[in-house]
Order: C-alpha cells, then structure tokens, then sequence
C-alpha cells in the first residue's frame, strides 16, 4: 500500500490490488500542487468538509473516474444533486466498503461548500485498510476528546494540520500528537498560502521530542505503508 501527498491536505491511496483512494482533493488552483485534477483518478474520493481548498475538483474527477465520493450526510447530498456518486456517514458512524472500513471523527471547524448551496458538519477520518489504521484529522482546533480516539485505536499513521490560522498550529499540533500517540506523524495544511505558513521542521522536532516518529513528505512524494 501506498500513501502520496499531493500538498494541503491532499492524498492519495493506492492499495495492493491497484484501488485509488484521494483524500480531499484541492488540486486545480492549489499552488503547491504538483499535479492538476485531470492528472489524478480514483475509485473512491473521501472528503473531510465543503471548504474549496478541501472539496477543490471533486466533482470534475467523481464524474470522470465515476468514483464513489465518501462523506458527511449534507455535504453527500450535495454531490448527489451535482450528478456524482456519494456516500452519506456522519461523525460517530462506520461503514465498511470493498477496501476497509470508514469512521468520521468530529472536527472543530465549519464547513460549506464554494458556492455556498451546503452546510454541514467538519469531520476527520479514520480509515481502517488492509493492516493499517490511517487518520485524516481534515481542519481542526485542539479538542480534548483526542485523547479518547487514542486510547479507542491504535493509529498507525496521523495526517495534522499545522498551518494555524484557520486550524491547529504547531504547539498546539503536537500536542494532539501526544493525545493519540500514532506511529507516524505527517504535518498537512501549511504553506498553500502566507496566511498559513508553518516550518514542518520544528513541528518534526517537537513531536521527536514526545517520542513519537513524524515524517515530512513533499509535495507530491509517494511512500510505502
């Protein structure tokens, strides 16, 4: 299995038997992306909230790759009517799918859509595949309940926002890192834009310093899980 990072809070899976899932696809229009929408498919889109640098280009690749797009009920039916495939969940529900099984997580931040037609909940999400238990926290503040998700689940890897600004920074950041005690930390959703810059490297640092491994992927590196 293998985990690419495309920039923001963008991912791609891509499973032993070939299976592509993309996380939060910002792409067209992100300019530290280093691929484009119409470079990308996928048999699943898994969306964490509504927000434009979150949603980016999933209906233009959903439509393309006919790929099933997994989501919070509001924002699901919201591609629903736009003519692609989705999923409904909400936050403290779990479904399994063909490739694993899917839980949303809440989230402290807001979410609507780029054209402002959907309102709904933020959410993380925690993927259970193959042998591997990979969170996706989305945008998120620091919520004490983190430390319940760490002692529910043994997270394997851990993607956090550390941009600040409209989500954790990096104090705050490594803290949840301490809550959830994963095995890998990988620091997303920085230097996008200047509102958001951050320095991986000293997040890298104070997470070390908890003893807990964090890795920085660059934009668009691919690693094995």
């Amino acid at each position: 299995m293998k985990l690419k990072y495309f920039s923001h809070s963008s991912f791609l899976i891509t499973l032993d038997n070939g299976a592509r899932i993309l996380i939060d696809p910002f792409l067209d229009g992100n300019p530290t992306s280093p691929v484009g929408a119409s470079d990308v498919e996928a048999e699943y889109i898994l969306l964490t909230h509504g927000h434009g640098d979150h949603f980016g280009d999933t209906l233009s690749i959903a439509k393309r790759c006919d790929s099933l797009c997994i989501c919070e009920n509001e924002l699901a039916s919201y591609i629903a009517a736009k003519g692609a495939k989705a999923h409904p969940m909400h936050i403290g529900g779990a479904y399994s799918f063909d490739f694993g099984k899917i839980k949303l997580i809440q989230a402290l931040h807001s979410s609507v859509t780029p054209d402002k037609e959907c309102i709904g909940s933020a959410t993380g999400i925690i993927i259970f595949i193959q042998d591997k238990i990979i969170y996706h926290m989305g945008d998120t503040g620091l919520f004490l309940d983190l430390k319940l998700i760490g002692e529910l689940y043994s997270i394997d890897y851990l993607m956090v926002p550390i941009g600040d600004n409209f989500t954790m920074g990096i104090d705050d950041a490594a803290r949840a890192c301490s809550y959830i005690k994963p095995g890998c930390v990988i620091p997303m959703h920085y230097n996008t834009f200047d509102v958001i810059k951050a320095n991986p490297g000293d997040f890298k640092k104070k997470v070390e310093k908890l003893d807990l491994n964090s890795q920085i992927l660059q934009f668009g590196q691919e690693i094995n899980l």
